[in-house]
């Protein structure tokens, strides 16, 4: 016997998408679903930038700055801007901080949910997909002023590499080679990747990169907050392999900034000797 508190709705056979489930029978929770008042001013809503992703042989870098800004005054210093989609996929936020925050949210139940429902885990491909329809069901969002423009990037364990992948406030995928940037400083951060990026590099390599082209757009761009030495806040880093994914220790992530900082400060185009870091690698 069914419960009379329970919905009819949730004792139906499931769907895969759990998005297109909550259309059906709690339109209300999508973030997309929100109107606003009249008269709301999107400038006034904290916004977060900026986020580099790059490939190296065998997975991926994807790191973001810590800052938010609304207007020309910054709302937060230290917020998290990369999260881990699923086991073999991140996805970064740039655009309306908390719509961004919520469609993450979202875009992860929505892997978690296929998986269970399906008994398998959704190709790459199929995760860009799902994070396209969910933009585009913020269309309506993003023409009154709050876009949300994400970029994904995974591993694909049917060809074993990395792929990064971008998207327009309509939801329009785009797989991109190499490194991609999205957010205000990301025109900096892509000029700094340009001239430092190579097919070659190691993981430890791909992080410097990712801390370098970071410092380069915060030094341009006033939305973009650097690695911060007074108040120790860093960028948050993860990186993705055939292992999965995680996160960088926010004490390694120093150790490097530290260095790339202090390299910078010497030098506007960074160290010319190798830096020695832990485990015996060198960074040039």
């Amino acid at each position: 016997m069914n419960d009379a508190r329970i919905p009819e709705g949730y004792m139906q056979p499931g769907i895969s998408s759990f998005s297109d489930f909550l259309s059906a029978h709690a339109p209300d929770l999508l973030p997309a679903r929100r109107s606003l008042p009249a008269g709301s001013a999107a400038e006034l809503a904290p916004h977060g930038t900026t986020i580099v992703a790059a490939t190296f042989p065998g997975g991926l870098v994807m790191a973001g700055d810590r800052r938010a800004t609304m207007g020309n005054v910054i709302a937060q210093r230290d917020i998290d801007k990369v999260f881990p989609a699923d086991e073999f996929s991140v996805v970064g936020i740039a655009g309306t901080a908390g719509l961004a925050v919520e469609m993450v949210r979202l875009f992860q139940v929505e892997l978690e949910h296929y998986e269970k429902i399906e008994g398998s885990i959704l190709s790459l491909d199929g995760k860009a997909n799902r994070l396209s329809a969910l933009i585009r069901a913020n269309l309506g969002m993003a023409m009154q002023g709050l876009a949300v423009v994400p970029m994904f990037a995974g591993f694909d364990l049917d060809r074993g590499i990395g792929r990064i992948f971008g998207y327009d406030v309509t939801g329009g995928r785009h797989e991109e080679t190499h490194f991609f940037t999205v957010g205000s400083g990301s025109l900096f951060a892509r000029g700094a990747m340009k001239k430092l990026y190579r097919e070659n590099l190691s993981e430890i390599e791909c992080v410097t990169l990712a801390l370098q082209a970071l410092y380069d757009a915060a030094d341009d761009d006033s939305a973009t907050g650097g690695p911060d030495l007074t108040r120790r806040i860093f960028p948050i880093i993860h990186v993705v392999t055939a292992d999965g994914g995680r996160k960088l220790p926010e004490d390694e992530i120093a150790e490097l900034a530290d260095r790339v900082v202090g390299a910078r400060m010497a030098r506007p185009d960074g160290p010319v000797a190798p830096l020695d870091l832990p485990g015996g690698e060198a960074i040039r």
